[in-house]
């Protein structure tokens, strides 16, 4: 919508905001550091409306929480965009000088009735009006958000529905009021920008861009494919559909971390040939053909790394790598040589001035200026050039600096793709907890003194109706298999739904359970909302 990949605001700005909409986000517990920021706003007086399908602990700092039912995320923005536009709240100045497709925005969300979303959602309608309004009329506003409106079949839909209320209310483009999608892990701003994106070069410059290419050939002295690429669930059609025999893992453990993850197991089990450059023998690893060790852990690592704020950083190696493992450069430069192109030994600092040759966002981010700083957020255009503290301040140019006005976009509640039934009557949604790391790798192999093992969290109004105590073992199934669990009783969540994390597949594959329909335009699966059903176990038979 705004042309940038990258979270509109810095984190001086959530700091000093006057409200903050925290959206399908447990920030305390996914982004602990980023929560400190918020915090700071809140502890200044900055309102927080949380709006999640649990109470999450984010959600106990909130001034309310919206616990909104699972899937409902467009059907709750599009009621907010409706009554700010019939309350007048409206920024219509903006719109008319910044925006296009208003009327057509407008004139769809007109169904969107408080009422009817109250029905859709389980948010009461007068909560709906109170944060619609609380929104509008904020000198400053943040929307905060993260795998809760992403992971989902209509996650760019999701993400787009945020979008238009910020347009609605100019709400984007200056400072203190902006967009934020938070990152999951340290650095995945940074390997997007650098273009560890299917369809982009670095500087998020398209690959099918004939000038573009063309800059990228001439540098690099060969044709490029202008063909965008697949990503990780294309790649994994592609795997079944026989048309991708091969496939080289960097830093990433699909054999955990995929929806509907025994599917995925199959798939990888039945490649060709499966190469895994990592710094640690994960599953993904251990299923390999070849397995390189890498040296990308934090203290091993010279180059630089990008936040959630676009902040470029550098890092910088503390002791050497252990054992065999070797530096990414090394281990990406000799197979180069082996497939007979030899790239020299480029350090990290002459890896940084190629890149920022050719990216124009990056390319006032001298290697001294990094040394130098504590950090530069793109775009940053020439050396004299300060870095950009909020991005699209275009949007309140006199003439929009060339740009093409922002759009507004239609976007259609949809429920879930896996609907409820009798025979998977609970929801089961997943997410991250405070003492552990996605699927483990980094955070695992050790007993937790706050956390052991993992659990499935159940509402005691449910857990009585289905007879099960807490901490009783039972059987969790959906339409793709079963695990066993641990129940946790937790009042926090709402009942007919339950939750629980990926952090301990070795303990508890709970990606044997998530759907993985996926979004056609960002790949991603669906994982937070699987249909399950949780039953006994039939007791151990009586020793004779």
């Amino acid at each position: 919508m705004f042309g940038a990949g990258g979270g509109t605001s810095s984190y001086a700005e959530v700091e000093a905001a006057d409200l903050i909409l925290l959206w399908g986000s447990n920030a305390r517990e996914a982004h602990p550091i980023f929560f400190h920021h918020v915090l700071k706003a809140v502890a200044d007086g900055a309102r927080m409306y949380a709006i999640d399908p649990r109470r999450t602990s984010s959600a106990k700092f909130a001034d309310r929480w919206l616990g909104l039912s699972v899937g409902t995320d467009i059907a709750l923005a599009n009621a907010m965009g409706r009554e700010i536009i019939a309350a007048g709240l409206h920024d219509r100045d903006f719109i008319d000088h910044a925006t296009s497709g208003f009327d057509a925005y407008a004139a769809h969300v007109e169904s969107y009735t408080l009422d009817w979303a109250a029905e859709q959602t389980g948010v009461p309608a007068e909560a709906i009006r109170e944060m619609a309004h609380a929104y509008a009329t904020a000198p400053n506003a943040q929307i905060l958000w993260t795998l809760g409106i992403t992971e989902h079949h209509n996650a760019v839909d999701n993400v787009v529905s945020l979008c238009n209320l910020a347009l609605l209310t100019g709400h984007v483009g200056r400072w203190g009021s902006g967009l934020c999608p938070l990152r999951g892990q340290n650095n995945v701003q940074g390997g997007g920008d650098m273009g560890a994106i299917p369809n982009k070069f670095p500087g998020f410059q398209d690959v099918d861009d004939d000038e573009v290419r063309a800059k990228f050939e001439a540098a690099y002295g060969t044709e490029l494919n202008g063909v965008p690429g697949k990503h990780l669930t294309l790649m994994f059609e592609a795997m079944e559909a026989g048309e991708l025999r091969a496939c080289y893992v960097i830093g990433e453990n699909p054999a955990d971390s995929e929806a509907d993850v025994e599917h995925a197991r199959k798939l990888l089990s039945g490649l060709d040939i499966l190469v895994v450059q990592d710094i640690f023998m994960t599953r993904t690893a251990e299923m390999a053909d070849v397995v390189l060790p890498a040296s990308v852990a934090w203290a091993e690592s010279d180059g630089t790394v990008t936040s959630s704020e676009r902040r470029v950083q550098r890092v910088r190696a503390a002791v050497p790598p252990p054992g065999q493992a070797r530096h990414d450069i090394d281990i990406i430069g000799d197979l180069a040589r082996r497939l007979g192109c030899d790239w020299g030994h480029p350090s990290p600092e002459e890896l940084w001035d190629e890149m920022r040759a050719l990216s124009p966002m990056h390319t006032g981010m001298s290697w001294e200026r990094l040394e130098a700083t504590g950090g530069i957020q793109w775009p940053c255009g020439s050396e004299d050039h300060p870095g950009s503290e909020f991005l699209h301040g275009w949007l309140w140019a006199d003439d929009l600096e060339g740009h093409d006005p922002a759009p507004f976009s239609v976007t259609h509640h949809a429920p879930p793709k896996e609907q409820l039934s009798d025979e998977f009557p609970l929801r089961l949604t997943t997410g991250r907890a405070l003492d552990s790391y996605n699927t483990g790798v980094q955070s695992g192999g050790y007993a937790s003194p706050i956390r052991y093992g993992d659990a499935i969290d159940v509402n005691p109004t449910d857990a009585a109706e289905l007879g099960v105590a807490d901490g009783e073992r039972v059987l969790v199934s959906s339409p793709r298999g079963s695990v066993e669990m641990d129940v946790r009783l937790q009042p926090d969540i709402p009942t007919g739904l339950t939750f629980t994390t990926f952090h301990f597949p070795e303990l508890v594959d709970a990606n044997i359970l998530t759907n993985d329909e996926w979004d056609p335009r960002s790949g991603t699966s669906e994982f937070k909302a699987a249909a399950v059903r949780i039953s006994k176990l039939d007791p151990e038979p009586a020793p004779v």
